[in-house]
């Protein structure tokens, strides 16, 4: 069955990842490695983390509330440090949004599907940020909508307003969790690191080329 539209995730996908500055934060700051993400993960779906992503609590409780269960676990952080340092890090990546305009412009759907947060109060947050929205056809919010990847009703909402069926769908995203779910709904997967190799393997599912040779 042909792919008729393409779902990116944004930050470690269109946008620098997160997960680079999480571990610069670490390294810095003599933190095990990927110790942040072994307290999203262990704390999931009820912790701090989580909660923020569904839109449940704001920046201000996430910070107090975070902190406490990384020391809880071991380590000391400064959310409002690494937070930082995670949106200096989310640029946009150039050859993403040309595959993109491609893709659209070969009469595909494309939308957005991330895990955010909505800003508020001392947490720094990142002035130059793009507005993706109009890159898009659909864009989808966690923490607009409640839900947050790996929750399996997502990826059903999304291709929901996209009009396209879950199996006609390729979905990219930086975190393996994240795919599992949407590979047993019946999506098309590929985990990105780098964009290229990524898109490489998007052409060869689309049929048609996304970066120049």
């Amino acid at each position: 069955m042909s792919i008729r539209a393409v779902v990116f995730d944004l930050g470690g996908v269109v946008l620098g990842s997160p997960l680079q500055a999480i571990a610069a934060y670490e390294r810095e700051h003599g933190i095990p490695a990927n110790f942040v993400n072994r307290v999203v993960a262990d704390t999931a779906p009820h912790g701090a983390w989580s909660r923020l992503e569904r839109g449940e609590i704001g920046m201000a409780q996430f910070v107090g509330d975070f902190e406490s269960e990384c020391e809880q676990a071991g380590a000391r952080i400064d959310a409002r440090t690494m937070f930082a340092a995670m949106a200096a890090i989310a640029r946009p990546r150039e050859a993403m949004l040309e595959a993109i305009a491609r893709i659209r412009r070969r009469g595909l759907k494309t939308a957005a599907l991330t895990n955010n947060w909505a800003p508020e109060g001392d947490v720094p947050t990142d002035p130059e940020a793009p507005d993706l929205r109009g890159r898009f056809d659909v864009f989808v919010e966690s923490s607009v909508e409640g839900l947050r990847k790996p929750d399996p009703r997502i990826y059903q909402l999304v291709c929901e307003r996209m009009q396209i069926p879950l199996s006609e769908t390729a979905f990219l995203d930086d975190i393996g969790s994240n795919l599992k779910p949407a590979r047993a709904l019946g999506m098309t997967t590929i985990r990105v690191g780098e964009p290229e190799p990524a898109l490489r393997e998007l052409e060869a599912v689309l049929g048609f080329p996304l970066i120049d040779s």
